[in-house]
């Protein structure tokens, strides 16, 4: 895997990503540090790259099971240390998952099996990071 970052020259803090796939994505800081708020903080990416690899293992787990899911919606809550380097201390994770006859048991079991087994981002923040979750199930 690969990325090349470039920054966007000296009138601010924009940095664009440019991902081995060939997909591009663009980070900024805030005004307060130098930023002019155009994109996502990187540390926003990092925690929405992580929510993104939780749901897409849900997502495929619960498929796998046969089960009807329609819909997944992970929102996460993080907590960063006060300290340099301000990492993340605390992430909670709530799942929303619809579909249609979706069990308690198949939902937890996926989001479990996310955590434990498959989800390298949050594998790697969980180095620092207390890790929760919840979940929802609606009915579709």
């Amino acid at each position: 895997m690969e990325c090349t970052i470039n920054w966007g020259g000296p009138e601010g803090m924009l940095f664009v990503a440019t991902t081995g796939s060939g997909h591009v994505t663009a980070m900024d800081g805030a005004p307060e540090g130098g930023g002019h708020n155009l994109a996502p903080r990187p540390m926003e990416m990092l925690l929405a790259g992580t929510g993104g690899c939780a749901a897409y293992d849900v997502v495929l787990i619960l498929k796998r099971g046969r089960h009807d899911i329609q819909g997944c919606q992970v929102k996460l809550e993080a907590e960063r240390a006060g300290t340099d380097p301000k990492v993340f201390e605390r992430i909670h994770f709530t799942f929303i998952v619809s579909g249609k006859g979706l069990t308690e048991a198949a939902v937890e079991r996926a989001v479990k099996l996310s955590h434990e087994k498959y989800c390298s981002a949050s594998a790697m923040l969980a180095k620092t990071a207390e890790i929760t979750h919840s979940f929802e199930i609606r009915e579709v």
